[in-house]
């Protein structure tokens, strides 16, 4: 399996369409208002209107109505659903039509106990910092997701990415994907080209070293 490469927050055309040309799989849109990174359903559909047919569109929802959620996958032609709040296994098995990505804050060996209970496309995991959902640039203990492995759910990983560490990320973790938002950023829902370039050119470069040492799934 290739690894899948997300940019998140997006929230300007511009840096949309420069994320794409840079080599990115995925574009994530933050639909959870309180975010410094939210922009709405009809601003993302714009976007995501002028993109690649093979770029995947995500939406990120943080307890939201299953209505709401599948009203804002119908406007903007969402491929993925990542929930990043205390949805329940029974809630992710009711999201129909789009395939879902579970988010799990991750402080501990503890942290990862519920995952066997949610039978969603991905996992993602990402830091536990109190008071706070995503995109605070912290990171986790990386060899934590050796337990996401042995239950063979395809995971990505986010938290504290940036260009300078994501190679060493993917080296101990070996994700399906990686997730960045604040890692290549000029500010909040800015996107910062040189940052994305250097972050995308050193997850392929680990990615690739990886799977000529034969460590990740083919």
């Amino acid at each position: 399996m290739e690894l899948t490469i997300k940019i998140c927050g997006i929230t300007r055309l511009d840096d949309a369409l420069d994320a794409v040309a840079l080599g990115a799989d995925a574009l994530g849109f933050m639909f959870y208002a309180r975010s410094s990174r939210h922009i709405s359903v009809e601003a993302a559909a714009a976007i995501c209107r002028e993109l690649p047919r093979l770029v995947l569109r995500v939406g990120v929802f943080v307890d939201a109505p299953l209505a709401e959620i599948e009203a804002a996958a119908t406007a903007c032609g969402l491929n993925l659903v990542q929930l990043h709040g205390a949805e329940t296994p029974e809630f992710c098995d009711q999201v129909k039509g789009v395939p879902v990505v579970k988010a799990f804050r991750v402080s501990d060996a503890r942290s990862l106990e519920t995952l066997p209970l949610y039978r969603t496309a991905w996992w993602l995991l990402d830091s536990y910092v109190p008071g706070a959902l995503g995109g605070t640039g912290c990171s986790f203990n990386w060899s934590l997701a050796e337990a996401a492995h042995r239950l063979g759910t395809p995971f990505w990983l986010a938290g504290g990415l940036t260009p300078e560490n994501v190679g060493e990320a993917i080296r101990q973790a070996r994700p399906d994907g990686v997730d960045v938002s604040s890692g290549v950023e000029s500010a909040p829902g800015r996107k910062d080209h040189g940052k994305m370039k250097a972050f995308i050119e050193a997850a392929r470069r680990a990615a690739t070293v990886l799977k000529q040492e034969g460590l990740v799934k083919s």
